[in-house]
């Protein structure tokens, strides 16, 4: 489309991607940088290309379409790809991704878009072992991290919390089954209570399914999603306006997906809200959206991604408004029955809800009844807690198995990989062997013709030498013949 006019946006179709027609120069193409938008405009940050990774800090203006780069006044950003880029106040947070330069730990960096001033933010607590690949959620003044791949190629599926007012990290501990490890999937929060973590990649498996961390209780939950399917993916993005999640592009390594998905998290209900063709660069791996506010409308803005070749596209959709809803109850009964305990030892919610909850409770005991029904209520509320405690407990023991039967799983189809690689081989080695060989006995036979050229050189030196000798009798005795007969000549005619 066109940059003609400032409001360009407001002509936009509901619920279709558009790309813009960039005035000027473009950023490189690339895949797996960060992305986010601060008033009107879109950062982009790092990423890769070519196996190389990027430090460049590129900004596409919303108003005039047109692409600049910030120069750094003083630190320096080092090129990385995989990582997460957080706005936060007047500064942009860097956290995790691969790069050349090692840590063992997670590094979290900044930028001043005030001054473009750059650095490295000292955390404290338990630091998190330094990943790539892996999801940073918002919650309130904490940043939630959740999985990745570490420099050795090891896979995580642990959750570790930010809290970016103190700058201290800390380990949660949760409980049910956790996702199985994995990267480069995405995650987006609900209700200011559930983390969501969807689909995403081990080495060998690529993954399509949805589970929910309650923020309050610190349980995951798998529920089923409802109306379209979801194709297994890696490397796709998500941004969420309301109770809606915007999921795009995504591939399993031998095509992207093609489907942007509209998840609502109320509902559970995922719907397709546009499909494009061909190797767009929509159906990528590695792409970026952000959400953008533009004369108070949020649009979606889409760039980079890998498909077979690098884009550095600039997308837009303007989505439709969606009806708001309230807010769906993902914690199972097992987590309410233990939620007050929990609470208390994993505190990440505000206090008013746990002062609520106990208000609640206090009412709760101000209800009179006769002693018959108190007995009954009592021994009623007794086997309750022990069929929940069983509950729990089986539960617990089904959690244990599936995880175990993952991690089987898993190591199954990486040994079945491994396997496969180590035939491929054995039958190389083979296939050289039996060439060496070959070329060994040519090589036997082009020895035993240079002997036997050797000999035959030595019969011909023989031949010349004989034929040396022959010559110069045939010139003696020639000699010898015209003297003899110029006297017998002289002799005549003297």
């Amino acid at each position: 489309m066109g940059s003609d006019g400032q409001n360009w946006y407001l002509d936009l179709t509901y619920d279709q991607w558009t790309p813009l027609s960039v005035s000027g120069p473009r950023p490189a193409a690339r895949y797996k940088h960060s992305a986010a938008t601060v008033d009107g405009k879109l950062y982009i940050v790092g990423g890769s290309r070519n196996g190389r990774y990027l430090s460049d800090i590129q900004v596409f203006d919303l108003k005039s379409l047109s692409w600049s780069i910030i120069k750094l006044k003083s630190g320096v950003l080092p090129a990385t790809s995989g990582h997460n880029m957080i706005k936060w106040e007047n500064k942009l947070l860097f956290l995790a991704g691969h790069s050349k330069d090692v840590s063992d730990t997670v590094t979290v960096r900044f930028i001043d878009l005030q001054s473009y001033e750059c650095g490295v933010i000292e955390t404290f607590g338990k630091l998190p072992v330094a990943r790539g690949g892996q999801s940073v959620t918002v919650f309130g003044s904490k940043l939630i991290m959740f999985g990745g791949e570490d420099q050795n190629r090891f896979l995580l599926n642990d959750v570790n919390v930010l809290d970016i007012e103190t700058m201290t990290w800390s380990t949660v501990e949760t409980t049910q089954t956790s996702p199985a490890p994995r990267f480069d999937h995405t995650a987006a929060l609900h209700a200011d209570r559930y983390l969501l973590i969807l689909g995403g990649c081990s080495h060998s498996v690529f993954f399509n399914d949805l589970h929910v961390l309650d923020l309050e209780t610190m349980e995951w939950s798998r529920p089923q999603l409802q109306g379209d399917l979801v194709s297994p993916r890696a490397g796709h993005a998500g941004v969420t306006l309301g109770d809606n999640w915007y999921i795009v592009g995504g591939g399993d390594n031998r095509s992207g997906v093609p489907e942007t998905l509209v998840l609502n998290m109320s509902k559970l209900v995922v719907s397709v809200l546009a499909t494009v063709k061909g190797r767009d660069p929509l159906a990528s791996e590695g792409l970026s959206v952000s959400s953008a506010l533009l004369d108070g409308e949020k649009f979606l803005v889409a760039f980079g991604g890998y498909n077979g070749k690098y884009n550095n596209e600039v997308y837009v959709m303007r989505p439709k408004p969606r009806d708001a809803l309230h807010p769906k109850i993902l914690q199972s009964p097992a987590a309410a029955a233990a939620a007050a305990s929990v609470r208390a030892a994993y505190a990440l919610t505000k206090p008013e809800k746990l002062d609520l909850s106990e208000r609640e409770d206090s009412n709760f005991k101000e209800v009179h009844v006769d002693n018959t029904q108190q007995k009954l209520s009592a021994e009623i509320s007794a086997l309750g807690q022990q069929k929940k405690a069983l509950e729990s407990s089986l539960a617990d023991v089904q959690a244990e198995n599936a995880n175990l039967k993952a991690k089987i799983e898993e190591v199954n189809s990486t040994h079945a990989d491994l396997s496969k690689e180590l035939q491929s081989v054995q039958g190389q080695l083979i296939s050289e062997r039996s060439t060496c060989a070959k070329l060994e006995a040519q090589i036997g036979e082009l020895q035993k013709m240079l002997e036997s050229m050797q000999s035959i050189e030595e019969e011909v030196q023989a031949l010349r030498k004989e034929k040396s000798e022959l010559e110069r009798d045939m010139e003696r005795a020639a000699s010898v013949q015209k003297q003899g007969s110029g006297g017998a000549w002289k002799w005549i005619t003297g």
